[in-house]
């Protein structure tokens, strides 16, 4: 498994687009296409039919559209702000990321 640098569960900072500065937790990766789906952040609104064979009810869905992954930075809770991530090979041989600022391992 390759390392990734936003994972799903991280809490990130929005750097870029209408949401830029707000935080969410990162729900879904998509790695293949660069993208993440962020809880509560580019909220997209869809206006359904409704369809009584497949038991779904007509109206406007809300939902979360994925934001690229260059938009946003793993949140950093000891500087408080978004920060870039490294990926470093411990001793024992396993990759692990860390903070590039403050040089503190994310995973453990």
């Amino acid at each position: 498994m390759a390392t990734r640098r936003i994972r799903k569960g991280d809490e990130v900072v929005v750097l870029a687009g209408r949401n830029r500065g707000q935080r969410g937790r990162v729900l879904e990766v998509d790695a293949e296409r660069g993208r993440v789906v962020v809880e509560g952040i580019n909220v997209v609104k869809r206006h359904t039919r409704p369809n009584p064979q497949k038991g779904t009810s007509g109206g406007i869905i809300e939902s979360e559209a994925s934001v690229h992954v260059s938009n946003v930075a793993l949140f950093n809770p000891i500087t408080g702000k978004g920060d870039r991530i490294g990926i470093r090979t411990m001793e024992d041989g396993r990759k692990v990321r860390y903070f590039k600022s403050t040089d503190e391992v994310v995973d453990i």
